[in-house]
């Protein structure tokens, strides 16, 4: 199985910024991608930002320019680097991965963290 570990939410002011990174562990064969997804209260949970194996990114259009994911130390934790937050940001982020393990016979399945609360307040 795999685990995920989330770390570095918090409230902040608008127009500040926030880092937060994410620890995948457990009997992981490959990892393909890694993201970072939020849900805001009443809302579907929503894409914010990926990156896979071979470094390609993809953001949600409303975080371009301002959030930037990347690889940690090993390709086994991500980060997400949030700059020029807005309330609108607030949510829930969840950490994601898509990921084989040692028994999972060369399938991929998805993976997710508890969730970390990110405020940002007027």
């Amino acid at each position: 199985q795999v685990q995920l570990v989330e770390f570095g939410g918090g409230l902040v002011q608008a127009g500040g910024r926030l880092r937060l990174s994410c620890a995948a562990s457990g009997s992981i064969f490959g990892i393909n991608a890694m993201g970072w997804y939020r849900q805001a209260p009443g809302k579907q949970r929503e894409l914010v930002a990926t990156i896979t194996s071979g470094d390609t990114t993809n953001y949600a259009d409303s975080v371009k320019g301002r959030f930037t994911i990347s690889w940690g130390n090993a390709k086994n934790t991500v980060n997400l680097q949030m700059n020029s937050l807005k309330p609108e940001d607030t949510a829930v982020y969840y950490c994601n991965t898509v990921a084989r393990t040692y028994y999972s016979g060369g399938y991929s399945s998805e993976y997710w963290g508890q969730g970390t609360q990110v405020t940002v307040s007027s």
